[in-house]
């Protein structure tokens, strides 16, 4: 008897764009991905290292924070209850609902509307976060198994292509051996 891998599936809950740097990012209707470069408009698009800190270290290190994805699941779970925490708030692009991001294997594509993204690592969670909500940092640690910070993913676009609220997202995992998406 084979077994067939069904590959995770969700939908768009939010979409949001920031041109300039700032922690939280507006949302609207709709986001351009342009292939290589991350979302039209948003401070983070480029293929260079786009983060405040992260360009100073490094400005010439390849961008592999083009476009950040959060569950909404987590900004109305347990982890920040109370905290009034809304799409676009923690600085993401993307807000999902119906797929558990953070357990995705790196270079897990994305298929969103008429673009494709690749996964490469898991948001790391800053300062800048308990600047926004004092104490909301440390929630987003994780305290049991699994991955290490429950702040969203980030990812590189492959497929350029306008994103919606109510796209479906297709995810199709990696060849194995599949790696657990690293911190970055």
């Amino acid at each position: 008897m084979n077994s067939i891998e069904t590959a995770p599936h969700g939908k768009v809950v939010a979409v949001c764009v920031g041109p300039q740097h700032r922690f939280s990012k507006t949302p609207c209707l709709s986001i351009k991905l342009i292939a290589g470069h991350g979302i039209e408009g948003d401070a983070h698009s480029g293929p260079f290292m786009r983060h405040r800190y992260l360009a100073r270290r490094n400005p010439r290190a390849p961008n592999l924070r083009q476009v950040h994805l959060i569950p909404a699941e987590l900004l109305q779970g347990s982890e920040v209850a109370g905290y009034g925490v809304e799409p676009g708030d923690l600085g993401e692009n993307i807000t999902t609902v119906g797929i558990d991001l953070e357990r995705l294997p790196l270079d897990t594509e994305l298929r969103i509307g008429d673009a494709t993204i690749r996964l490469t690592g898991l948001r790391t969670p800053c300062v800048l976060i308990d600047r926004f909500r004092r104490g909301l940092k440390a929630r987003l640690i994780a305290q049991e198994s699994g991955p290490p910070f429950r702040a969203g993913v980030m990812a590189i676009v492959t497929e350029g292509g306008l994103i919606v609220p109510g796209d479906v997202i297709r995810a199709i995992l990696p060849a194995t051996p599949r790696r657990a998406l690293p911190a970055i």
